[in-house]
């Protein structure tokens, strides 16, 4: 179980104490086996909450426990040796390393031709074209997006964070991704949290948090949050049964 209590989170900016305040006072259960979505308006602070989780950027203020560990403290790699991995909204180029590599990476242990192909296979990718292949800049955005998925599979993780998956995916490849993620869902024992306003990602959520202006707006059920939520193209905004 993830919990973040009274999270905090500020830049330097330009007021007069020198600081910009991100996130203000986020409180948040994620239990095992649960799949959260976390949406809202632009620049409201999603994303950086979920570097949070991961420890890319550390609270000013607050606590995350982790399965009653306090892990505010601990490095990204601390993190990732707990469990906790995370899918960037722009994946990372591995210049030198194969798509095998990567997986092998990632799964901790020697992976046979067949398992790194069924890997890329989950996530929609044809495994003979893409398995010997370097991670360069031969890869298009949404390949290398599937890949990075395809390793978070790999890995196992107990609590998966997805950083806007959808972005740079073609429309075919979206429909294979709410599979994919149906299917982690399914199988998992932890717990996913998706960045995301795409209303077929919030569909398949047990749980939405809508977050605006570095301000946890809403935490309910799919059902009881999507009513209440108007989505485009960009953005999500929580109206609380405002027509």
């Amino acid at each position: 179980m993830l919990e973040l209590k009274n999270v905090s989170f500020e830049v330097k900016g330009e007021s007069r104490d020198g600081k910009k305040e991100i996130l203000r006072d986020v409180s948040l259960t994620v239990e095992d086996g649960s799949f959260v979505v976390i949406t809202g308006p632009n620049g409201g602070g999603k994303s950086t909450l979920a570097r949070l989780i991961m420890g890319i950027e550390i609270p000013a203020s607050g606590s995350i426990i982790f399965d009653g560990k306090d892990i505010t403290g601990l490095s990204i790699t601390e993190r990732a040796a707990l469990g906790i991995g995370f899918a960037f909204q722009q994946p990372v180029r591995f210049k030198g390393l194969t798509v095998r590599d990567i997986l092998t990476l990632a799964a901790g242990r020697e992976l046979t031709f067949d398992e790194a192909c069924g890997y890329l296979v989950e996530v929609g990718l044809c495994a003979a074209d893409y398995v010997d292949r370097e991670l360069n800049s031969s890869f298009s955005g949404g390949e290398l997006k599937r890949v990075e998925i395809a390793m978070v599979i790999a890995r196992g993780t107990r609590l998966s964070v997805f950083d806007e998956p959808e972005a740079g995916i073609d429309l075919w490849s979206f429909h294979n991704l709410i599979r994919v993620f149906e299917s982690m869902r399914d199988a998992t024992k932890g717990a996913i949290i998706i960045i995301s306003h795409q209303e077929r990602i919030l569909e398949i959520a047990n749980k939405v948090v809508v977050i605006a202006n570095g301000r946890l707006d809403a935490v309910g059920t799919r059902e009881e949050i999507l009513p209440e939520l108007f989505c485009d193209a960009k953005t999500c905004r929580y109206y609380r049964g405002a027509v």
